[in-house]
Parts: structure tokens; sequence; C-alpha cells
């Protein structure tokens, strides 16, 4: 157990260098690698591919999927391709640049304004409007413009919700948040495809829709906020990042073709970036595509783009003195506009009402790029905290184009190496109170103290643990472990009594617990804590104890552990002695026995000339003597089966081939003597 404790307090401390809310890192680099594979499956996973390397800035890699899929790309954008395949062939090609014929674009819109108008479901009027949008970017030679833009806009609009939600489908009752990004984006490409203006009443409603569908979302405690997706019914179970990349989608598609403000406040915005980036580097390349293609909306957003406060480390040493690194950036690793990075104040965790800093200014490091706060507060000791940052734009300007969050709570480990001093172990008389032996300790040593006592005397240890400043420290964990020589083990906590760690063991009451086992007892320390830089696990020595006779009805001690590695580690190596071969006969008596085998041939085939064997009586006509020859194949077969019996086969393989040797000599055999018998009888009638 102390072994479990010291390795959990060097995990946690471990975790707690991790970095906090940090932008695209390099990591989302080499992950992308992996995920994306040079040759795609389909144009929808040769888009994201593409797509997340645009973002990225992986260039080089956009050459590598290009291979085979231009030539995808030109076979699909064919007029009878189904709508999803020709809408991800044309944001292939926005990428790639394809060598695409006009005329087939021409014939493609044509499609697609047809089918806008006639389509029932909100998935074929998206990947319409969207197919129309990007041949508009992509040809200023082909008329994608709506004739009827106001009627597109209201079709879509009739599937909306009064929470914010869409429909698939008139016909389907059940909203949903992805369909509702899905709806706001295809209503972006009506506006943008209007040959006349939108009436902007009609543009006003959908801003209110989508500050519903802003109502209804999700939070945590920490300030990041993300859609979660209800509708389960009818269409694939989208999640909550699918749901919420939809939205992000929408809404910033939206607001970069219309004028006017959308009423979406800051935080929120800020904290769907840290939903985003909360999620780390997802493992499957569709979730990878979602996060990264929706913090690049929300970088170039004109609502509100995001800024993300950053520390490299959440971790201070007191005994290292380094500094403690704060970091602005788009959530793309983008330079943030001018400001000033304070800590309005910091405290110790579970005391917010007694600051350790207050309203103090970070200097802003040019050359590097980090807001630094060099030296501590002398009063600051080893433990949590919280710190509060806020993010000072210079510019007021800026204030409607960033989105800061406000005050920024990160939580701060400081640590330290603990200085072990004063450690002694001393053996007492229970009664006189007078020290038999006492003993000095040096923690930080390897020495051992051998030490010897019985049910009359008690055990004292004692030790001081002093932080860099000088002042008590109190870990989490300080135990100490007697192990009888039989492995049976006891662990005591060791209390804290102010300036100094005790613990007084008095073997008379503890005879019980014991069980009463006389003999060798290893005295084992543990002290750790997640702040604490140099946790330990330490042999102090061993103690010879001499306890009375167990009565008749003391408890047993427990059995001993099992070792687990002698368990289900490897076994002892089984060696097996064969039986020694019996010992042959002599050569000659063999050969003597095999001629013996053979005189049963040789005697039959003597019978059958004397006998006289003639064909006179095979069939002459053509089916009788079929059956007759194989016959006569299928008993030379048996006695070729009984050879290779004996050479070769086992019993099984061998009763299964005779099994269907037997049938097909049965059935051939029945036939041919039921021939001669009807021969034999018309030669007796005649």
């Amino acid at each position: 157990m102390a072994t479990q404790v010291t390795l959990v307090a060097a995990f946690l401390l471990l975790l707690l260098i991790l970095p906090f809310s940090t932008s695209i890192s390099h990591s989302h680099r080499s992950a992308a690698i992996n995920l994306f594979a040079p040759s795609p499956a389909s144009l929808e996973d040769a888009y994201e591919a593409l797509r997340v390397f645009e973002i990225i800035g992986f260039e080089e890699k956009k050459t590598h999927v290009s291979g085979d899929t231009c030539q995808k790309v030109l076979e699909n954008l064919d007029s009878a391709s189904p709508l999803k395949d020709l809408f991800y062939a044309l944001k292939v090609n926005a990428i790639l640049k394809c060598d695409v014929n006009r005329e087939a674009l021409k014939d493609i819109a044509s499609r697609l304004k047809a089918t806008v108008h006639d389509a029932s479901t909100l998935l074929d009027i998206y990947y319409s409007i969207g197919g129309l949008v990007l041949i508009k970017d992509q040809d200023s030679n082909v008329d994608p413009y709506l004739a009827d833009a106001d009627g597109v806009f209201q079709s879509i609009k009739a599937l909306s919700q009064s929470d914010g939600r869409w429909r698939y489908s008139s016909d389907n009752l059940e909203s949903s948040t992805f369909a509702a990004g899905l709806a706001i984006e295809a209503l972006a490409g009506v506006i943008s495809l209007a040959s006349s203006e939108i009436d902007q009443s009609k543009v006003n409603i959908v801003k209110n829709d989508i500050v519903k569908l802003f109502d209804v979302i999700e939070k945590y405690d920490d300030g990041t906020f993300y859609f979660d997706e209800k509708f389960v019914g009818g269409h694939e179970q989208r999640g909550s990042l699918a749901a919420t990349s939809s939205v992000v989608r929408g809404f910033t598609a939206f607001a970069a073709v219309t004028s006017g403000e959308i009423n979406l406040p800051g935080d929120k915005i800020l904290g769907l970036a840290k939903f985003f980036l909360g999620i780390g580097t997802p493992g499957d390349a569709k979730d990878f595509f979602n996060q990264v293609e929706s913090l690049a909306f929300l970088e170039t957003n004109r609502i509100s783009i995001p800024l993300i406060l950053s520390l490299p480390e959440t971790v201070y040493s007191l005994t290292k003195k380094g500094q403690l690194k704060v970091k602005v950036n788009t959530v793309l690793g983008s330079a943030a506009p001018p400001l000033t990075v304070k800590l309005a104040r910091a405290f110790r965790t579970g005391a917010k009402d007694l600051a350790i800093i207050d309203s103090k200014e970070l200097w802003y490091d040019q050359e590097s790029g980090f807001h630094v706060l060099d030296d501590f507060p002398k009063n600051v000791e080893m433990g949590t905290y919280e710190f509060v940052f806020e993010i000072l734009l210079h510019d007021s300007g800026s204030e409607k184009v960033y989105a800061t969050g406000g005050q920024i709570h990160v939580p701060i480990y400081v640590t330290g190496f603990i200085e072990v001093s004063n450690a002694e172990i001393t053996v007492v008389d229970s009664d006189l109170g007078r020290a038999q032996t006492q003993k000095k300790l040096d923690l930080a040593g390897n020495d051992a103290v051998s030490l010897s006592a019985n049910h009359l005397q008690k055990l004292k240890f004692s030790f001081q643990l002093t932080t860099p400043n000088g002042h008590v420290f109190k870990p989490h964990q300080a135990l100490l472990k007697l192990r009888h020589e039989t492995k049976v083990e006891h662990i005591f906590v060791v209390g804290n009594t102010g300036k100094k760690f005790e613990i007084i063991l008095d073997f008379l009451g503890l005879v019980e617990k014991l069980f009463y086992l006389s003999g060798r007892y290893d005295i084992e320390l543990t002290v750790g804590d997640a702040v604490m830089e140099n946790s330990f696990l330490r042999l102090l020595g061993h103690l010879d104890l001499d306890l009375p006779e167990a009565p008749e009805k003391a408890a047993r001690p427990p059995s001993p552990p099992v070792d687990p590695y002698s368990r289900y580690g490897p076994k002892e190596e089984i060696t097996h002695l064969f039986r020694v071969p019996e010992k042959r006969p002599p050569q000659n008596l063999s050969l003597i026995f095999l001629g013996l085998i053979f005189l049963p041939i040789i005697g039959f085939l003597v019978g059958l000339l004397r006998l006289g064997v003639n064909l006179k009586n095979f069939p002459g006509s053509t089916v009788p003597a079929t059956f007759g020859i194989l016959f006569h194949v299928g008993i030379a077969g048996v006695l070729l089966l009984y050879v290779l019996f004996w050479l070769k086969l086992d019993l099984f393989t061998t009763l299964k081939a005779f099994g269907l040797l037997g049938a097909i000599l049965m059935f051939v055999g029945h036939r041919i003597l039921s021939h001669l018998a009807l021969t034999s009888a018309k030669l007796k009638s005649a």
C-alpha cells in the first residue's frame, strides 16, 4: 500500500505538468498524417483530409491525397450522380482546382436548381444549395443564382421549430440540433445565391432562431459550452461534437453573408472554442475534421473571435524558482492583438477570502510571446491555488471583435523539495517512560537501525518536514508499516503534533492486532503528497519483538498473500521421458512373415489358373459392360485402399474413403449381378 501511495503521488505530479487550455498543437499535425489515408475511400473522406491539411498548413500533404482524387471528381461530376457525391466532388474541386469542363458545371447547376424547387427533405436542399454556392465560387461564367430565392428560403424556414432546432422533413416531427446547423448553413447559401435581396425581416427571424438555439446550449462548470443532439429517430445518431460542429458551420456562414449583428454572447462563443480544444487530439478522422474545421470557422467568424489564455505548465516549483508563463492566442495559434494579462487575484483552494496576490500585471516578453510572472510572494507555500487572470485589450475597438471571457480561473500547483530532519526512533519502557534505546536517523541517507523490544515496551518514532520557505509541511500520507517475517503487514498513520510528526506504538495494547507474532519486523516509512517533489518509501531498519504466547481463542494471522508472479508467471518446465522402444525381431524372421502374408495372394492366382478364368460371360452391351468395368475397378480400389492404409492413412480417413467406395461398389455390383442373373434365366428358358 505504501508503494502505491508513492507511485500515485508521482503520477499526480506528472499529470499536473500538462498544459492548460492550449490551442492547436504540433500533436495535431502528426495525428493528421496517421488518421487520413493517402488514398481515401470516398470523396467525402478526401475532402475532409484536404481541408484539414489546408487548415493546419500541410500543403505538401495535399499532393499525396490529390493523386487519383481529381479522376474521381471528374467521374462524379455527372448529372446522374447522387446529390451527396456531387456536393463533395465540388468541395474537393474547390481545393484541388481540377480540370473540370464548364459545360459539365452548367448541366450540374441546372439539375441542382431543379432539385432545390422539388426537394422535400432538408438534406436534398442542403446538398443542392451547397453545390450551387461552390459552382458560383469556382466559375463566374456559370449561372448558379436562384430565381425564386424567397420561396426556397421560406421552404427551409418552414422546417424550423420554436426552440431553434430544425426538422429533416415535413413528414418528420422530431427536431434535431445537427439539422439546425445544416438548415442555417443552407439559408446562408440561399442569401448568397439570391438574384434579388432577401426580405430583411426574414433574415432577422433566422437571427432570432440562432439566438434561441444558443438558449438551449449545454454548459460545463469551467465555462465550456456545447450542443447536445437529442434527435434519435430516423437518421444516423450524432454525438455532441458533430452537433456542435454543425451549428458552428451554420451560424458562422450565416453571419458572413448578412449585415448587422447577431446577438450572441462572447462567452458562449469562447465556451465553444474551449469545448473543441478540450477534446485534445481525437483518434477518429471524422471527429478530427469536425474539431479542426470548427476551430477554423471560429478563428475567422464575424461575430466574435475567441482568444485563448494558455499556460505551458500549471506547476510552479519553490525549489527551482522558475517563472509562471501565460500566452494568449487565437484558437489556431495566431497572434493576438495588443493586450495585457492581469493577475486579478490568487488564493489557496478552499480559501477564496484570503488572497495571496491581488491585482498584478504580468510583463510581456516580446521575444517569446509570453506574459510572465517572475516571482511569487513569500507567503506562497506548497499546495494547490487558484489564479484568476483577466485579458485587457489595448484597443477599445477590439472588444467588439474578440471574446476574452472575463475572469479566467486556472488551477496552479506549487511544489517543492521537502527537507526531512530530526528523525528519531526510541524504545521506551511502558511503566517508567524511560528510553531503553534511542537512535537518530538520517532519512536522506541509507542507514538502518536494529532494535529489540517486548510487549511491555513502546516504540516511539518522530520526524520533521520543512518546506523550502522553512515552514512545517503536512503531507497527504505519512504511514509507518511493520512487516513480520511471515509477510503479515500492519500499517499505522503517523500523526501530526504541530511542528513534528510522531507516532507511539504501545505493544501491550497491540498484541491482539499483531496476532501475538514474535520475531523480526521490518520497519518502513512512506511519505507522499501530490505537491511534494521527493515523496519517498524508505526502510528504516528492523525490530525484534518478543510477545507473549497467543491464547487459545486468539485470532489467527491471515494467510500470507500469494505472489502474483508465482501464480501467473511462467511455470517450471516439464521434462517427459518416453518409453524405450521394445526390441525388434531379427530381420530374417520379418522377411519370413512377409512371405507368409503374400502366400494367400499367390494361392488366389493359382486358383484362377486352375479354374480356367475367361471373359466369355462378360457383358457385351454398353450399359452392363460399363457396370462390369466399374465393379472390377471398385474391387481394385478397395485393394489399393488396403495398401494405402498400411502405408500412410489413418483409420478414420480409411473408413470415410471405404464408405464412399463401398456404396459405389454395392450399386454397380448389384446391377451387374442382376444382369448376369437375368441373362442366365433367359438361357435356361430357351
